[in-house]
């Protein structure tokens, strides 16, 4: 019974992620209007309004005038229920619990919408940095950096709740610093900007949320992730002849070859990096966030 509240909860929070996803990009109120069709502007009955389930019987369509619904609205209320009821049986009833269900909303909009439109709303990463902070004092990650900085450098050991913001201000830094340089050393060797600051500033929120260690590893598997992935974008675009015509002219206008201009087309492809570090972040927490290092018998 448990568990099937947790998964109910979760894809009615679901929907309200979809409405934070679509509309926050936009800088629509994603309180009122209520949820209608795009196209035809019918308000949508409760009864069709159902997460998941509304979606399968009406045919992924408007039932007024047929407009297809993105597949994105189920799929996004599914996974929010599933995480809802991982985030349970990994974690139980606890502080713990609602800390991470907390930080899931968060990183299901960010992923999904710079999935979407390439954006990383500051309306999402500023609150949530600050409630990355708040709920770092209320259950700290205890992965020891804080604590070991504190008794080595400062020889004091300050109250649990200050050590968890420490740890929380130390995993912003480490997250979002290491990007910001990265940013600005490619700027300035390349001419143009490589990544974007909202990269810097979700990154900052996830290290309030998840403390040096847990922030390095969301930023090593990204890393790995968004490379592997888009080593294979870009291997599919070129291998399926993608830009060929584009290139022919272009190389009919003396500007190369037509498969090195083919290249340079597929390569400079746009990837979302913040989805990369989103899932990362997703999996770091089921993975490592059950981990902590108690360090305080080294004290007896």
């Amino acid at each position: 019974m448990i568990i099937a509240f947790f998964f109910v909860f979760g894809i009615i929070i679901g929907s309200f992620l979809n409405v934070c996803i679509t509309r926050i990009p936009e800088e629509v109120s994603i309180v009122s209007p209520g949820s209608r069709c795009p196209r035809c502007l019918t308000p949508i009955k409760p009864y069709d309004n159902v997460p998941v389930f509304a979606w399968l019987w009406l045919r992924g369509k408007c039932r007024n005038c047929g407009l297809p619904i993105s597949p994105m609205y189920p799929l996004v209320e599914l996974l929010t229920g599933l995480l809802f009821v991982a985030c349970y049986v990994e974690f139980g009833i606890s502080q713990t619990s609602v800390k991470w269900l907390f930080f899931l909303c968060l990183v299901i909009i960010l992923t999904v919408t710079d999935l979407r439109v390439r954006l990383l709303p500051d309306v999402v990463t500023w609150p949530g940095f600050a409630a990355g902070l708040v709920f770092s004092a209320v259950v700290p990650t205890n992965d020891g950096t804080a604590f070991l900085i504190s008794l080595r450098l400062f020889h004091w050991l300050p109250p649990g709740w200050l050590l968890g913001l420490f740890e929380g201000l130390l995993g912003a830094a480490f997250g979002s610093l290491p990007l910001w340089g990265f940013a600005a050393l490619y700027k300035l060797v390349r001419g143009r900007d490589g990544m974007g600051l909202g990269d810097v500033k979700m990154m900052a929120m996830v290290g309030a949320f998840l403390g040096v260690r847990n922030t390095f590893f969301t930023l090593l598997l990204g890393a790995l992730l968004g490379s592997f992935i888009g080593i294979l974008v870009i291997s599919v675009m070129y291998l399926s002849g993608s830009g060929r015509r584009l290139a022919e002219r272009a190389s009919r206008r003396g500007l190369g070859t037509v498969n090195g201009i083919r290249w340079f087309i597929a390569s400079q492809y746009h990837l979302p990096l913040g989805t990369f570090l989103g899932i990362a972040a997703l999996v770091v927490v089921f993975a490592f966030s059950s981990f902590s290092i108690d360090l305080m018998p080294r004290l007896r």
